[in-house]
């Protein structure tokens, strides 16, 4: 990972001042994680540039934190791209001139001098939107440019990282601040356990800024990892309220008040029982909600969840912590795609994708359909995803927009059919369509879903 500051505020090499760290001399810092190395590829009077070069020690994490879920040790954007590990690294090696301090030039610490900082590969979960709504308020100009998943295959689309420059007149100090909370922000992301402690760092690092940042809320909440009560005791010590500004940006908050979720699953579940199914494939499986519903029910006694997030599956290992060991011999975790053709898959007689494919790139919905129908196979597959006709109903969300920032599409309830009818002829399945949630007779449901069937032989 690398980052680089730059100035051309006169002489520029004040800026090896603030950093406490010689142009002339190139320095390395051992961390927890690998090491941190800082050098000055430039440093003129009128422009000097710091870089700070990490070199993430993956096998020596995989030693130290050992996973069940083999594939994430290996296979993971953690060594390239900036992270929560590169907030520990400013912290560490800028340690200084993260609080503010200059004994030999105090007046530079408050002096607002020209500043540009560029991240080689920054990840955004979400879009390009999300990096302005994020730096453009704290006075940066912001200039990102994306990266395609891979340049062999263009029909797969974007990816999610960026080359990011944010150019700005400020202190070095808030510069490195900013970078310090929101980098973790725009992750979404952290390798370390969150606790009430980074309640206060936040508050600190936060102070003159965050409290009427637009996106305070998102800020809060991506920064202590989704924990709800941390974030309220953020608000309570903050004494500030949630806006509303940001509601728009939490599926939950929308569905709440309808008890989506639970009528989501007792709809699925239904349907499962009526299958006669017993192993069961819970695809996009999350923190493991439904597979803890699934497993209170005898009838299934091999349940298998896949998600992509190693992260999500930390949190699902620990919900089910709380299982009898009877209850735990029946579910696996695995980590996953989608998108690739997997031998774990098969043969399971139901799949079930709440609320997971409107999560895929359009272009890679033909793959995603020969992984499940083809490949995998199961004698039943239940899909729900959200009805986008619906989404007018919810007078905060304003038109045009859907229900969650990583949301590729979501369907009106024709093109969810015509979609669902193309699936069945390829591969061999019929289909029905319920309504989940209430039905308005103008706009339909708030959640449609559709029941896969094979055709019997």
């Amino acid at each position: 990972m690398l980052l680089t500051i730059t100035t051309t505020h006169h002489p520029a090499t004040d800026l090896g001042c603030l950093l406490h760290k010689h142009p002339e001399r190139a320095q390395t810092f051992d961390l927890s994680f690998g090491q941190a190395h800082v050098f000055y590829p430039e440093a003129t009077p009128e422009k000097c540039t710091a870089a700070l070069l990490i070199d993430l020690d993956t096998i020596g994490l995989k030693r130290r934190h050992k996973s069940s879920f083999i594939l994430q040790d290996y296979v993971n954007d953690r060594p390239y791209v900036a992270s929560s590990f590169t907030s520990v690294a400013l912290a560490r090696v800028f340690g200084t001139a993260l609080k503010g301090q200059c004994d030999q030039r105090p007046d530079l610490v408050t002096q607002a001098i020209p500043l540009c900082a560029e991240i080689n590969v920054l990840p955004c979960r979400g879009d390009q939107q999300l990096l302005n709504d994020l730096f453009e308020p704290l006075r940066y100009t912001v200039t990102a440019k994306s990266h395609s998943l891979d340049k062999t295959f263009p029909q797969w689309g974007q990816s999610p990282y960026y080359t990011i420059t944010l150019e700005a007149k400020l202190t070095l100090k808030d510069l490195l601040t900013h970078l310090y909370v929101l980098i973790p922000v725009l992750d979404d992301d952290k390798h370390y356990f969150v606790s009430q402690s980074e309640i206060d760092t936040l508050i600190r690092r936060g102070e003159g800024w965050l409290s009427h940042h637009p996106k305070r809320d998102l800020i809060i909440d991506r920064y202590l990892r989704h924990q709800r009560t941390l974030t309220r005791e953020a608000f309570r010590l903050m004494n500030e309220v949630p806006s509303d500004s940001d509601t728009q940006n939490d599926e939950r908050l929308f569905e709440e008040n309808l008890h989506l979720n639970q009528k989501r699953y007792e709809a699925v579940l239904s349907e499962l029982e009526q299958s006669g199914a017993n192993r069961i494939l819970d695809l996009g499986c999350g923190d493991g909600r439904f597979t803890n519903t699934l497993v209170e029910h005898t009838q299934f006694i091999n349940i298998l969840g896949m998600d992509v997030s190693h992260h999500e599956l930390r949190r699902a290992n620990k919900r089910f912590e709380r299982l009898s060991p009877t209850q735990r011999k029946r579910i696996e975790l695995i980590q996953g795609s989608l998108l690739y053709r997997d031998m774990r898959l098969e043969g399971y007689e139901a799949a079930v994708l709440i609320e997971v494919i409107e999560h895929l790139d359009p272009p890679r919905l033909s793959t995603f359909e020969r992984v499940i129908f083809e490949y995998a196979h199961p004698n039943t597959v239940i899909i729900t995803t959200p009805n986008v006709e619906y989404n007018i109903r919810w007078p905060s969300l304003p038109a045009g927009n859907v229900r969650h920032f990583d949301h590729r599409f979501e369907w009106t309830r024709n093109q969810f059919q015509t979609w669902a009818q193309t699936v069945t002829e390829k591969f061999g399945y019929t289909v029905t369509f319920k309504p989940i949630g209430p039905d308005d007779p103008e706009v339909g449901p708030p959640t449609q879903m559709a029941v896969f069937t094979i055709k019997s032989t």
